[in-house]
């Protein structure tokens, strides 16, 4: 017995990048880049891409035919026709730290290389080979059969022509040899997409990967009909998100030092003897942030839930509480804006934030109170005359 192996046809794979980085100029454009290198119709053809605002990748795919075409054949299936996956479709990409978001992808275009034998010979003459092409299929390559829509120009020489078509929908675009065609072939395989990505500032800083695999073949994803047979059985399309945010705050020079003061200052005290009723201090900071992030602050001193001022002469301690407020663009998890904020100590007691845009160096404000409770405590004989402590205040992104 002779067993005869076939080399089995290999899967083809290829590589979209994005990426998200906040820019400064443009704050409100919460958007990825699409930083894949462009190959094939849009490498050779820029401006008509930029135009049509397409974007193509090329893959050797190559098809052949497994017989010939015949001329006026009556299925479109036994010559030219093309059927790509133009709806969109669902894919799931994954954070390193597990976390999923959903991205959609449909192909918007198709294109090639159809190559053949002279087609001045094949339709037996003509003034010229733009014309003999025309002749052979009935019309230009250029002007695509409905419903694909015309993209930009096309090339040609004698035994080939390279065209690209726009897939508005999910439906085959034909064309119908004029004549006898012993064998053709499609050198490689071009295509278009769009994407549509999450909102980048809901997502973790890192790399996002996923992929996505379409059948390529008679009645598979991508459909050349049942004579163009391609090499490759899927093409697999591999995805990486790359998400850079930032979360950036800068507190004033000196700021890091809080000095506690009544309303109006200590005059209506020293000089009229009038108790203040509480005392404050804000403290603003510009913040630069593109995604969630948590606070939280650490207390040299503490009761459970707020830090505490210790007179260390007497041993007496009073409450010391933090209250923040941030600028626009910037809510709690609800979506509510934060103003005046109550913190508490402790990590298992962060606030939670959110962006509804890149925030870049925006004013936010820390508001530092010993409450009106605890004044006449501070206030009687014996105490004071200083109160200090330090409290640690943490903006931290790894939520």
């Amino acid at each position: 017995m002779v067993w005869w192996l076939m080399p089995q046809a290999l899967a083809q794979d290829v590589s979209i990048t994005a990426l998200f980085k906040p820019d400064s100029a443009h704050p409100h454009l919460n958007q990825f880049k699409n930083t894949t290198p462009p190959s094939g119709y849009c490498q050779l053809y820029p401006g008509q891409c930029e135009e049509n605002k397409t974007f193509s990748l090329q893959v050797p795919i190559r098809f052949d035919s497994s017989q010939a075409i015949p001329a006026n054949h009556a299925s479109p299936r036994q010559g030219a026709t093309f059927k790509v996956p133009a709806q969109w479709r669902d894919l799931t990409v994954r954070h390193e730290s597990g976390e999923v978001e959903t991205v959609k992808v449909r192909i918007t275009g198709v294109g090639s290389r159809h190559v053949t034998q002279d087609v001045m010979q094949l339709v037996g003459g003509a003034d010229d080979y733009r014309i003999a092409h025309n002749l052979l299929w009935g019309s230009s390559w250029v002007n695509s059969p409905p419903p694909c829509l015309y993209s930009g120009v096309g090339y040609y020489g004698t035994n080939y022509y390279g065209f690209f078509w726009k897939t508005p929908v999910e439906a085959a675009c034909d064309k119908q040899a004029k004549f006898n065609i012993p064998w053709l072939r499609y050198d490689h395989l071009d295509f278009s997409y769009e994407l549509v990505t999450p909102n980048p500032l809901g997502m973790l800083a890192g790399h996002y990967t996923g992929s996505l695999t379409y059948t390529i073949g008679p009645s598979g994803d991508f459909d050349f009909g049942d004579v163009m047979l391609p090499s490759s059985p899927v093409l697999t399309m591999n995805f990486n998100l790359d998400v850079q945010h930032t979360l950036k705050v800068d507190i004033p020079p000196g700021g890091e030092k809080v000095q506690l003061v009544p309303a109006g200052g200590w005059q209506s005290w020293l000089q009229a003897g009038r108790k203040p009723v509480r005392l404050f201090r804000d403290q603003t900071f510009n913040i630069s942030a593109s995604s969630r992030f948590k606070m939280y602050m650490e207390c040299e001193w503490s009761t459970a839930y707020d830090c505490m001022l210790d007179d260390r002469v007497s041993k007496r301690g009073v409450e010391l509480q933090v209250f923040v407020t941030l600028p626009n663009g910037l809510t709690d998890m609800s979506g509510q804006p934060v103003r005046h904020m109550r913190m508490r100590s402790g990590a298992a007691n962060a606030l939670y934030f959110q962006p509804g845009f890149y925030v870049d160096r925006a004013p936010g404000v820390l508001h530092f109170e010993v409450p009106q409770s605890q004044m006449a405590f501070m206030l009687e004989p014996g105490a004071g005359p200083f109160y200090r402590g330090k409290v640690t205040v943490i903006w931290d992104s790894e939520v």
